[in-house]
């Protein structure tokens, strides 16, 4: 009877576990946009995001916009489908304040499909105008 409560617990943690390894976005990720450039998002472990575009890097824990220290954060929602992944731009020295709402999708564990309509509307499905793939390179 112990072994099969012992079971009975530990199953479902483990279970837990590899859902939440497939679903790890943390890492870099590197993609082509619609005018044919090579870009990079980053999520890192402590909920910050950024994102580099012809060798220009904005985002992160610290980083200067007009002037300004701001910071770039990220949180996920994995109870829908697709995920939602809201990106934040915040600075404490002045009132900016954007966020880029996103849908995502992963197609393996290291290629993942994000949709957004650059602006503070969640786009509700993938399209070839909208969406951008992924692959992981660390």
């Amino acid at each position: 009877m112990k072994k099969f409560l012992f079971l009975l617990i530990i199953v479902p943690l483990l279970s837990f576990n590899s859902i939440e390894k497939e679903n790890n976005i943390v890492g870099k990720w590197k993609g082509v946009n619609l005018k044919n450039k090579i870009g990079y998002i980053t999520f890192d472990e402590d909920g910050y995001a950024s994102f580099e575009v012809d060798g220009k890097l904005m985002g992160g824990k610290k980083f200067d916009v007009k002037g300004k220290k701001a910071s770039m954060t990220y949180s996920i929602n994995f109870d829908t489908n697709p995920f939602e992944i809201d990106i934040k731009l915040s600075s404490p020295e002045s009132t900016i304040q954007k966020s880029m709402l996103l849908i995502a999708q992963f197609k393996a564990k290291d290629t993942l499909i994000l949709a957004s309509n650059f602006n503070e509307i969640r786009p509700t499905e993938f399209n070839k105008d909208n969406s951008i793939t992924l692959n992981r390179v660390k």
